[in-house]
């Protein structure tokens, strides 16, 4: 997908549909209960997979109320994933962002929003040409009351657009953090091919539908 290797290169590496997860496993994590994460200091948090986390991190970071945007993984069955075992489709794991927000600012409402804005909603198992479980979409919620907000909106936007929405619905289990060189990866390498190419464009395409979510440029 995203080290510095051809763009090409390695989406042949990695489009696989990585069909080796434990399906026994993966059911017990969908099963479980959520663990809800408390506020602290006055921020809440939240957690989305979308594809890439380089880019589902910088769109997040462009919201208002959004303190910061943290790129890992979750919704899987094994322990201290990382990147290159996740990418092999045998952890469960997607790579996510934890979302550090506002709550007084911005809601749990407004960030699911974001989250069905800012991606291709039909697309199963990846965005784009990022293909494989690790990329598949998943919100995850921390008790009832968001689960039936994500329920609600995957159901009115599957009416609106008459087609079925890929995302899936998992209780907030336990977020890794991903390795350092994976953290702000958009701001601090703007000209690598895949940020300019992949992340930037779908940056911008969010920017352009929510306008009014966006923070006020320094």
């Amino acid at each position: 997908m995203k080290k510095i290797i051809p763009l090409f290169v390695l989406a042949l590496l990695f489009s696989c549909q990585n069909t080796a997860q434990d399906k026994s496993k993966q059911q017990a994590v969908i099963n479980a209960d959520p663990i809800e994460v408390p506020i602290k200091n006055g921020k809440a948090r939240a957690y989305f997979a979308s594809g890439c986390f380089w880019c589902v991190e910088a769109i997040y970071e462009s919201v208002k109320g959004v303190e910061e945007s943290i790129s890992g993984y979750s919704g899987g069955y094994t322990k201290n994933p990382t990147y290159g075992a996740s990418n092999t489709g045998r952890t469960g794991h997607a790579e996510a962002v934890e979302i550090i927000y506002d709550p007084k600012i911005v809601s749990f409402e407004t960030l699911v929003d974001v989250y069905f804005g800012s991606q291709n909603v039909t697309q199963v198992n990846g965005q784009g040409n990022d293909r494989g479980s690790q990329y598949r979409s998943i919100i995850f919620y921390q008790n009832e009351e968001q689960k039936q907000i994500i329920l609600k909106k995957k159901a009115v936007l599957a009416k609106e657009l008459g087609v079925k929405i890929a995302a899936e619905v998992y209780p907030f289990q336990k977020f890794w953090i991903a390795e350092d060189y994976h953290q702000n990866y958009e701001k601090l390498h703007p000209n690598h091919p895949y940020i300019k190419n992949v992340s930037i464009p779908r940056l911008n395409r969010f920017k352009s539908k929510f306008p009014e979510l966006l923070k006020r440029e320094p």
